[in-house]
C-alpha cells in the first residue's frame, strides 16, 4: 500500500468548495498516531457538521485510540461540490487525521444512523474505491463493518458489509479489532477472517447467511450457513458506570449541529412507548451516578472550552438523581456563563421544574413536549403514559413562570387512529394555547407561540407495532387536511415531516435483502443525501423500485400476520417476541403497561436473556 499523504491534492481543491473547514485536520482533541500498525477509520454517512457530534463515533474513537499501536481516525461524506471535484481530480475519500486514503486502512467502520442514510453509505464506498458488495472484496480491502441504530433490521444493507455489530460497541469494537488483527498477521484467508468474526457475540456476518423463499418467491426466512449462529443477540454494556464517557473530545472549527459538550447520563428507556424502537432496543435502563456525571461534565468543559453542557439520553429527566445533578452543576457553574441543557422533558410538572432549574430563573428559550397523540384513547394505545391534564398543567406552570414558547410533537397514522383522533390534535393544541394565554400577563400575550410538529408514523422493527401497516401517501394527505382544518391559526406554527421521506423510511425499515439492489440503483440514479429535503427526489426511488421489480407499497403499506417470517427474525435485541405480541394485543385492547423501573417486571425478558439488569442510582420519581 502507498499510504499516500493526500493533503497537497486536497488542499488544492478547498478554495473551490463551500465550507472547506469540513475537510481539514487539527481540531482540538483530535488524536494522531502516525506510527500505529493498525488503522481504523470511522465514517459517518453525512457531512462533517452532521456527523461530528455523533456520540457513538466519539466513544469508539476514544476506545480504540486508547489501544497501543492502533489508530482511530474519522471521515465524513463530502458535500456535492467537493465530491465532484474529488472525482474529477482522482482524489479518493481520505481520513481527517492522516489525510491518507480510507481504502488503505485496516478497518472501515460505517455507522447507520437512519434509513435515509443508506445511499450515502454507497457514496462513501464509491469515493474510497472499495467494491460495494462484500462478495467482490478480497484481503487487500479493509474490513467494512457496520453498526448503529439501524442494525436491528440489517438486511437492506447486508450485502454491503463484511460484518455488522448488533448492539453497543464499547467492548465489541476491541474484540473485533483484536480478532481481525491477529487473523491478518497470521495471513489467513478472507473467508477464515469472516468466520472468526462471526464467533464474536453480537457480530453478524451477512455472507454466512442465506435467504430462503418458497416456490412463489415469498420470503421464508434467513438461514445460517455452516456453524454460524442461528440468531445474533445484541451486545450490551452491563455496567455503564465502569465505562468512562469520552471527556477530551474533538472540538470542531466550524458550527456543527448540537455544538456543545455532551455526556450520556443514562442508557435505555423502559417507559414502553409501543411505537418507539429506541425504547425497545436500548433496554434495560442503566444510569451513571450523580458523582460521575458531575465530575465528567466539569472535566469535559475544562478540556473543551464549551459554554454549554448537554445531559443526553432517551429520557434525561427520568434519571433518578437528575435533580441532584442539576443542583450541583448549577452551584459549580454559577457565574461562569456556562449553561446546561436537557434534550428531552417529561410532560408533567417535574419536567417543568427541571427546566426551571436549568434556566436558573434566567433566559427561557422554550420547552418541548411530545404528547404524540391528540386523544387519551390513542395515547393509551401507544402506551404514552401521560394525560391531557399533565400537558396543560405543565404548560400553565411554564407560562406562569415566564416561558412564552412551547413546541409539541405529534404523529398521525398510528395504529387504530380515527379521524376523531386526528381532529383531537387540533383540539388539544387549541386548549394548550388557551391555557398558555390565561397564564401569561396581558402585556406579554402577543409573544405566545405554540409550534406543532407532525410526523407520519413509521412501523419499526423490534417493536410491538412491527406488524402494522403504514398508511399510504394519499391517506397521509387526507389526514393532514383534516388536521389543517382543525388547527387554530393564531399563535400556532404548524410543520409537517415530509410524507414521501417517511414512506421511503418505512420501506427501508422493514425490507429484506432485495432492497440492496434498489439502494444501489437509486444511488446510480443520483440519490444521495436523502435526509436533506432539498436533495430528496422520490422519483429516483420510484425508478429504482421499478428497475429492480420491487413493490415498495407491499413492504411499507402491508400489515403482516403474526406468524409470518420477518427479514429480521434472526436478530435479537433481547426483548422477546412473546412480549412484543403481548404489547400489541394490549395496544389493540387500549390497555397500558407501566414502566418497570418504577415497579415490578413487565416481562420483556431483556434482563434475563442478556444477563443485565436495570441499574438506578436512586429511587425514580414518577
Amino acid at each position: 500500500m502507498t499510504q499516500e499523504d493526500l493533503w497537497p491534492r486536497v488542499e488544492a481543491l478547498l478554495g473551490r468548495v463551500e465550507r472547506p473547514a469540513r475537510y481539514i485536520d487539527r481540531e482540538w482533541g483530535a488524536v494522531h498516531k502516525p506510527e500505529a500498525g493498525y488503522r481504523a477509520v470511522f465514517v459517518y454517512p453525512d457531512t462533517y457538521e452532521v456527523g461530528q457530534p455523533n456520540q457513538a463515533i466519539a466513544i469508539l474513537y476514544d476506545r480504540l485510540n486508547a489501544v497501543a499501536d492502533v489508530a482511530a481516525e474519522r471521515a465524513y461524506v463530502p458535500w456535492l461540490d467537493m465530491a465532484a471535484l474529488m472525482r474529477e481530480n482522482g482524489v479518493p475519500l481520505f481520513s481527517l487525521e492522516s489525510c491518507k486514503p480510507v481504502c488503505e486502512s485496516d478497518l472501515l467502520g460505517i455507522t447507520l444512523p437512519h434509513e435515509l442514510s443508506y445511499t450515502n453509505v454507497l457514496e462513501a464506498l464509491d469515493l474510497t474505491g472499495i467494491p460495494f458488495r462484500s462478495a467482490d472484496r478480497d484481503v487487500s480491502h479493509p474490513l467494512v463493518v457496520g453498526g448503529g441504530p439501524c442494525v436491528y433490521n440489517p438486511e437492506p444493507v447486508a450485502p454491503f458489509f463484511d460484518a455488522i455489530l448488533i448492539g453497543e460497541g464499547e467492548d465489541a469494537i476491541l474484540e473485533i479489532v483484536a480478532v481481525h488483527r491477529e487473523a491478518k498477521n497470521a495471513g489467513v484467508s478472507r473467508t477464515e477472517i469472516l468466520t472468526r468474526l462471526a464467533e464474536i457475540p453480537g457480530v453478524y456476518v451477512p455472507s454466512l447467511y442465506t435467504e430462503t423463499r418458497d416456490g412463489s418467491g415469498a420470503f421464508k426466512g434467513i438461514e445460517p450457513l455452516g456453524n454460524a449462529p442461528a440468531q445474533i443477540t445484541k451486545r450490551v454494556v452491563g455496567d455503564l458506570e465502569s465505562v468512562a464517557p469520552p471527556v477530551r473530545g474533538v472540538v470542531p472549527f466550524v458550527d456543527v449541529i448540537h455544538d456543545r459538550f455532551s455526556v450520556e447520563i443514562l442508557r435505555g428507556c423502559t417507559r414502553g412507548c409501543r411505537f418507539c424502537q429506541a425504547g425497545m432496543v436500548y433496554r434495560p435502563v442503566r444510569e451513571r451516578s450523580a458523582d460521575t456525571v458531575v465530575r465528567e461534565v466539569m472535566s469535559g468543559l475544562a478540556c473543551s472550552g464549551y459554554d454549554e453542557a448537554s445531559l443526553t439520553s432517551l429520557s434525561t429527566t427520568d434519571h433518578s438523581q437528575i435533580e441532584e445533578i442539576l443542583r450541583r452543576l448549577h452551584r459549580r457553574l454559577e457565574g461562569t456563563g456556562v449553561s446546561v441543557s436537557l434534550p428531552s422533558l417529561r410532560v408533567d410538572a417535574f419536567g417543568v421544574e427541571m427546566a426551571h432549574l436549568v434556566s436558573g430563573g434566567g433566559k427561557k428559550s422554550g420547552l418541548t413536549f411530545a404528547p404524540e397523540a391528540g386523544t387519551q384513547r390513542l395515547r393509551d394505545v401507544i402506551n404514552k403514559n401521560v394525560t391531557e391534564e399533565d400537558l396543560l398543567g405543565s404548560v400553565e406552570r411554564a407560562f406562569a413562570a415566564g416561558w412564552r414558547r412551547v413546541k409539541l410533537y405529534f404523529m398521525i397514522g398510528l395504529p387504530t387512529e380515527t379521524d376523531a383522533d386526528v381532529q383531537g390534535i387540533g383540539e388539544l393544541v387549541t386548549r394548550t394555547f388557551a391555557v398558555a394565554r390565561a397564564a401569561t400577563p396581558p402585556s406579554a400575550r402577543g409573544s405566545i407561540r405554540v409550534a406543532v410538529s407532525v410526523s407520519t408514523f413509521v412501523p419499526k422493527t423490534q417493536t410491538p407495532f412491527q406488524w402494522e401497516a403504514q398508511i399510504p401517501l394519499d391517506e397521509v394527505r387526507r389526514r393532514q387536511a383534516i388536521l389543517r382544518d382543525s388547527m387554530p391559526r393564531k399563535g400556532i406554527d404548524l410543520h409537517w415531516h415530509d410524507a414521501q421521506e417517511s414512506f421511503l423510511e418505512g420501506v427501508m425499515a422493514r425490507g429484506g435483502r432485495e432492497i440492496a439492489d434498489v439502494i444501489e440503483s437509486a444511488w446510480r440514479g443520483g440519490a444521495k443525501f436523502d435526509a436533506w429535503t432539498e436533495q430528496f427526489r422520490l422519483q429516483r426511488w420510484a425508478d429504482a423500485f421499478e428497475c429492480c421489480g420491487v413493490d415498495p407499497s407491499a413492504i411499507a403499506n402491508r400489515q403482516r400476520t403474526e406468524d409470518e417470517p420477518l427479514p429480521w427474525d434472526h436478530i435479537s435485541a433481547g426483548v422477546s417476541r412473546k412480549y412484543l405480541l403481548s404489547e400489541r394485543a394490549r395496544a389493540l385492547g387500549t390497555v397500558t403497561t407501566p414502566d418497570c423501573s418504577f415497579g415490578s417486571c413487565t416481562g420483556c425478558d431483556v434482563c434475563g436473556d442478556l444477563g443485565v439488569e436495570v441499574v438506578l442510582g436512586g429511587e425514580r420519581r414518577g
